[in-house]
């Protein structure tokens, strides 16, 4: 009997008849893609890697750059706080000694422009009585001016006015020491102020 349907066979197929049958340039040719397409997947591979290294590298170099910026601030600032009192004292002991001590020589340095336009003018040096014999001591060697001196007990040591016959001008060494240590006391109190990093 003839059957008109053919069916379909389950069983295994012949491994020998499962073989395909390739030319060898094409074998050759299917070879190179799949190395081709290997290599390139490695290489796609390896950039992306390369990538992310790079962008690991890039966060951590900020990181640390950041880091490294707060330890100098926060070092600097250290170094400016210890200073702090040296400063002060500075500004209190040191520079109130030194300013005696050239106030003389300011005195001397303001009058030696002003004497040859003078030409025989009398001046009046009015200081405190602390500090008028050592500018005396000073201005009467120095100068052949007619000069005299006038103790004003209401100034400070290292103030003292120089009066013309129609002008007057003042040395006042204390105001500057005074403007010192506010500029210093200013200082550290806005450095206080300022946010912190943190």
């Amino acid at each position: 009997m003839s059957s008109r349907f053919t069916l379909e066979s389950f069983e295994a197929p012949d491994p020998k008849s499962a073989q395909l049958e390739l030319d060898p340039e094409e074998f050759e040719n299917a070879r190179l893609a799949a190395f081709e397409k290997g290599y390139s997947a490695g290489w796609d591979d390896a950039v992306a890697a390369q990538d992310a290294e790079m962008t690991r590298l890039r966060a951590d170099l900020g990181q640390n750059l950041q880091a490294l910026a707060f330890t100098y601030h926060e070092a600097r600032q250290n170094v400016l706080e210890a200073l702090r009192p040296l400063l002060v004292d500075m500004t209190a002991k040191v520079l109130p000694m030194v300013a005696r001590q050239a106030l003389a020589p300011v005195v001397a340095e303001q009058l030696m422009p002003v004497a040859e336009k003078l030409s025989g003018q009398p001046v009046t040096v009015v200081a405190s009585p602390a500090a008028l014999p050592q500018i005396r001591d000073l201005l009467s060697g120095e100068t052949r001016l007619p000069l005299s001196f006038i103790a004003e007990p209401s100034l400070a040591e290292c103030q003292v006015y120089l009066r013309f016959a129609d002008t007057e001008t003042q040395i006042d060494l204390d105001g500057v020491i005074g403007a010192i240590g506010e500029a210093i006391t200013t200082y550290f109190q806005v450095k206080q102020e300022e946010p912190h990093h943190g």
